[in-house]
């Protein structure tokens, strides 16, 4: 008697049905499980992005902020120093008396 392969197909399935069940959700648990990994990390990625946003722009104005209050500093120390030199020159030429001749900064 010949065996068909419809029937053969059906054979293998009856004995290996556990089996191929088994492994099949085997399959579905990897599967899912692979999607929840996933869909953690890229919850994670994501809170971590809008962190260094929030906290960068935060960052950035401080420093920003800083570096006005800085140059404002020095600003105030170039001119304080240029009213010096004037004076100094002012006296200097004074006592030797020298008529001061005003040159352009270079």
């Amino acid at each position: 008697m010949r065996l068909t392969v419809n029937d053969r197909v059906k054979s293998w399935l009856s004995e290996h049905q556990t089996t191929l069940i088994v492994f099949l959700l085997g399959q579905l648990i990897v599967i899912g499980a692979a999607g929840a990994s996933f869909l953690a990390y890229m919850t994670k990625l994501e809170v971590r992005v809008h962190t260094m946003e929030t906290r960068g722009a935060e960052y950035t104005v401080l420093r920003m902020e800083e570096m006005k209050l800085s140059i404002a500093k020095l600003q105030q120390d170039i001119e304080k120093n240029e009213r010096s030199i004037e004076r100094i020159v002012d006296v200097m030429t004074r006592e030797l008396h020298i008529s001061p001749q005003k040159t352009e900064p270079r």
